[in-house]
């Protein structure tokens, strides 16, 4: 268990990506606050507007994928050292047999700062990501001279880069720097004044906003876990950076000090512990002694400035003696950093194998039409006429009726909780499809052969993971079973999990259930969400996507939808029209264009049968919600595995003018160009995991529906 994504353990797994054979066999798991990690010697620069965010960031998503290395996002809140478990917010916790520690740093706030505190508009320069959000915020208002000065807190070298960055971005507002003016070197006083910054005593009170720098300490979760920490609260270890009395756990970075050589908590140190840790953390799982490190005891310190005509400069320190400021240096610390965090975006566009990597969720299910072959000659027709996303088994006027479905497939998450909670949540979305409440769940999970105390853990992980989906519906997991794979063990031990569950619902009386095939003349189509999970998922095992990217997709599918079904039936049971909602289905593997034909078919066939008028659905394409990134990524030439099997659904546009379309598509706004028009294709035939409800009902519900619980208005149905 690496616990931090700190400047340590990325290069510890930047090693074991350029270096495969020299990563441990076993399952290593990254747990990391966020996704992506903000390099700190180039934060100054970022707050300066000197560099962009994903050009001080570091991909830990794309880091750990070419690693082999599983990555849980997740806020860490204590840690057992007994049981060897690591507390996470809002999800269960997870067990270790190796620990390394590199969970970074607080601000500290002091005696002196701690009035501070409690203000609303005073913050600590860490954790980065909420310091940064707090300058943006208060950008507007420093373009006016006339605003309260914004004041700098503390004395160090992190100080002194904070107040430089402020003023390059904010040139017209004033800044104060509260220090102690004994601790300042000249040169710094001297650039300092020519910047128009006043330094103000430690005893004066701040009035108006301030960013606290005073100082680092290591998360108070460290110190009340029982380890032995130092007066700032780093984590006190051997030269071999284990801990005394605790061969499995090490500590490194801002949180972990030598007991013998220590260093102040800096990157400098973070970067050189790297390779110390590496080997120690192999030779540890490869029974071999450890090797002791003696860290330099001087290293070089570029700091950060601005002279006075606003241009970027820099100090090169060694020990006391300070050199500059001079525009040189500056470009000498832009090389060094840029080329820090450039290594690791060099290592995530090596070229990946040619072969095709399959897809996984609910891309890996079997395409339309031999699934639809294999019914036929089964004699199941009825299967393909009537299609249902869950089974009516049984019904009675007391308690209503009860349906069940059945869902699964290969991992497609790493992380063994978030993929099961995922896989949890696509399958109740067959029965949230029916209009239904889902009352329980068996589950069938197979793990990978490995050792029984991990398969244990991994199985602790899934069926936390899935009592999180269906605990808040008021679902219970009822049973299930457990095999073990027969297949060889990929590279990454948690990918090799597979989850599928059977899904059991109640409609209750006085409320029909919603089929697909209800579609009526002037209904409008809405949807519950955006799409392109697909062609994200796929270009992501390849490397092809930014962690924001990748993040919002999950954040989505991991937002359970029942909370629409209780609203949809909420308004059912007020206005006592149990048709409100006229045909309803999900959107998965056959994406949009796919489970739209569904409905069409479903409710034509029943219309032939009454002798009444065929239908069709015009398709708003410009209205169709879309995730971050997806477009551009269709642009690159990324796609599914099951896209070009749903490509036959295209059919359903009649894009060559044979006949009527069931489905016509309305481009609106967009070109008609053909680059334009092969996005939208792309974009229809997109399988989903965990995707949007589609719905389809009368325009004042609908309007309703938009206005109070986020649905969107796709087209309308048309007579054919």
């Amino acid at each position: 268990m690496l616990a931090g994504g700190g400047h340590t353990h990325a290069l510890v797994l930047k090693r074991w990506a350029m270096k495969p054979h020299l990563k441990p066999k076993c399952l290593i798991t990254l747990v990391n606050r966020d996704s992506s990690t903000i390099y700190s010697g180039m934060f100054p620069g970022l707050i300066s507007g000197d560099y962009q965010l994903d050009e001080v960031s570091i991909d830990l998503r794309r880091l750990t994928d070419k690693a082999g290395v599983s990555l849980v996002v997740g806020e860490i809140h204590s840690l057992d050292i007994y049981e060897n478990r690591l507390f996470l917010h809002n999800r269960a916790s997870i067990g270790f047999s190796r620990l390394s520690l590199d969970v970074g740093s607080e601000t500290l706030v002091d005696e002196d700062t701690s009035y501070l505190k409690d203000r609303s508009d005073v913050f600590p320069i860490r954790p980065f990501e909420k310091s940064l959000e707090c300058i943006k915020e208060l950008d507007v208002e420093s373009q006016n001279e006339s605003t309260k000065p914004f004041t700098v807190i503390g004395s160090g070298l992190a100080a002194l880069e904070i107040v430089f960055a402020l003023r390059k971005r904010w040139p017209a507002r004033e800044l104060r720097l509260q220090a102690f003016s004994r601790k300042l070197n000249w040169r710094f006083k001297k650039a300092i004044n020519l910047a128009k910054i006043d330094i103000i005593s430690p005893k004066s009170l701040v009035d108006g906003p301030a960013v606290i720098c005073t100082g680092n300490e290591a998360p108070k979760w460290l110190k009340n876990s029982g380890l032995k920490v130092n007066n700032a609260g780093r984590i006190i270890t051997l030269p071999t950076l284990e801990i005394p009395g605790r061969p499995d756990i090490f500590a490194v970075g801002d949180c972990g000090v030598l007991a013998k050589n220590s260093r102040p908590p800096s990157g400098v140190w973070a970067v050189r512990a790297a390779k110390p840790l590496a080997k120690n953390l192999e030779r540890s799982l490869s029974g071999k002694s450890l090797l002791a490190w003696r860290p330099q005891s001087i290293a070089l310190k570029l700091v950060g400035g601005i002279s006075k005509s606003n241009m970027s400069i820099a100090w090169s320190l060694w020990g006391f003696v300070v050199i500059g400021p001079n525009r040189l240096i500056w470009k000498l610390k832009q090389s060094i950093d840029r080329g820090f965090v450039k290594g690791f975006e060099e290592l995530s566009m090596v070229e990946y194998e040619e072969k095709i990597i399959a897809c996984r969720g609910c891309a890996s299910k079997v395409a339309a039409q031999p699934l639809k072959s294999a019914l036929k000659s089964a004699e199941l027709d009825n299967l393909i006429n009537y299609p249902e996303d869950a089974a009516l088994v049984a019904s009675s006027l007391d308690k209503g009726l009860w349906l069940q479905s059945v869902d699964g497939f290969p991992a497609l998450s790493n992380d063994p909780w978030l993929n099961a909670r995922l896989t949890t949540l696509h399958a109740c979305s067959d029965l949230w499809a029916r209009g239904a409440s889902v009352t329980s769940a068996q589950a069938v999970i197979t793990l990978p052969t490995i050792h029984q105390k991990l398969q244990q853990e991994l199985l602790i992980q899934c069926l936390s993971g899935i009592k999180s989906a269906l605990m808040p519906q008021g679902a219970e997991l009822i049973g299930g079973h457990t095999y073990e794979s027969r297949t060889e063990l990929s590279g990454n031990i948690s990918m090799d999990i597979e989850i599928s569950l059977s899904i059991n619902g109640l409609v209750v009386p006085n409320i029909r259930p919603w089929s697909k095939g209800g579609l009526q003349i002037g209904d409008e189509i809405l949807i519950s969400r955006g799409i392109g999970t697909g062609v994200i998922f796929s270009a992501a095992m390849k490397g092809a996507v930014p962690a924001k990217h990748v993040d919002a997709a999950l954040f989505q599918l991991s937002q359970s939808q029942h909370v629409f079904v209780e609203g949809l039936r909420k308004q059912s049971l007020e206005t006592n029209d149990s048709f409100l909602i006229h045909a309803c289905t999900d959107i998965t593997g056959f994406g949009l264009l796919g489970h739209l034909g569904e409905m069409i078919q479903a409710t034509n066939i029943k219309r032939l049968k009454a002798s009444l008028p065929l239908v069709k659905i015009n398709l708003f394409a410009n209205s169709i919600p879309v995730l971050d990134g997806v477009k551009n990524l269709f642009k690159l030439g990324y796609e599914s595995t099951l896209a070009p099997s749903n490509r036959c659904f295209l059919e359903l546009l009649n894009l060559k003018n044979k006949t009527v379309p069931f489905i016509e598509l309305i481009m609106e706004d967009i070109s008609s160009e053909m680059q334009e028009v092969h996005l939208i294709k792309e974009l229809l035939v997109d399988p989903q995991t965990c995707g949007p409800l589609v719905i389809s009902c009368e325009s004042k519900i609908a309007n309703s529906l938009i206005d109070n619980y986020y649905w969107h208005r796709i087209g309308f149905v048309d007579t054919l």
